[in-house]
């Protein structure tokens, strides 16, 4: 089918089969952060385009919710680590409810991983351990930046970015008091694998009692 004719069908046609792999409850991993470790490692292996990007949706106290996709940036027992402007939509939403959910969708790999669980700031020390990983231009930005805030133009953007940089021309630039991360403290996590016939694998791990319970759900 040519491109243009593939155009014109309607979204409600969409459609592709999975049928790369299987998930059986029986071969995973005892523990969910060693299963996302290892197809987070078969994911990158695989050269996947921006292999740490995931879907972070958050509410308000009242329940309105928004997502948008922000980078991996840290995974061990504790949890999954990403970092922001504590003074962004995300920032604000997370402090008020610390209730969160994380999604990754490898498409290549037909794969899809579910995390929810509640939300907490991880240590000045360890914003700032990070913070100084960061290139100079990505901290620059991080100061530059009122993120989420309405802005009258590019050019004040470029404008603010200018100043900051020559606020701290030839000198280390600081973890701003307003900029740091999260940690996520999973307490569900889904493993999704395409299948055939839309009959996909979806195994599933929740937190009991500091336990973790494994369940199959159906496609």
């Amino acid at each position: 089918m040519s491109k243009d004719n593939q155009s014109k069908k309607s979204i409600a046609e969409l459609r592709r089969e999975y049928s790369q792999q299987a998930l059986a409850k029986s071969e995973v991993c005892e523990n969910p952060i060693d299963q996302f470790t290892e197809w987070f490692e078969q994911a990158f292996a695989a050269d996947l385009l921006d292999v740490n990007a995931m879907t972070l949706s958050t509410a308000t106290k009242q329940g309105r919710p928004s997502s948008r996709i922000v980078l991996l940036k840290g995974v061990d027992e504790a949890g999954f680590q990403f970092y922001t402007n504590y003074g962004s939509r995300k920032g604000k939403e997370l402090s008020e409810n610390p209730h969160a959910a994380l999604c990754f969708y490898w498409a290549p790999l037909e794969r899809q991983v579910r995390i929810e669980g509640e939300v907490e700031k991880v240590s000045r020390s360890t914003s700032e351990n990070y913070f100084q990983q960061r290139p100079r231009e990505s901290k620059l930005g991080a100061w530059a930046s009122k993120q989420s805030n309405k802005v009258g133009s590019r050019e004040e953007l470029e404008k603010r970015f200018k100043e900051i940089k020559q606020r701290f021309e030839d000198q280390e630039i600081p973890l701003p008091n307003f900029w740091g991360g999260f940690l996520l403290r999973p307490q569900r996590i889904e493993f999704w694998q395409g299948r055939k016939s839309r009959m996909h694998d979806r195994i599933c791990y929740e937190k009991l009692d500091d336990e973790w319970i494994i369940f199959r759900l159906a496609p």
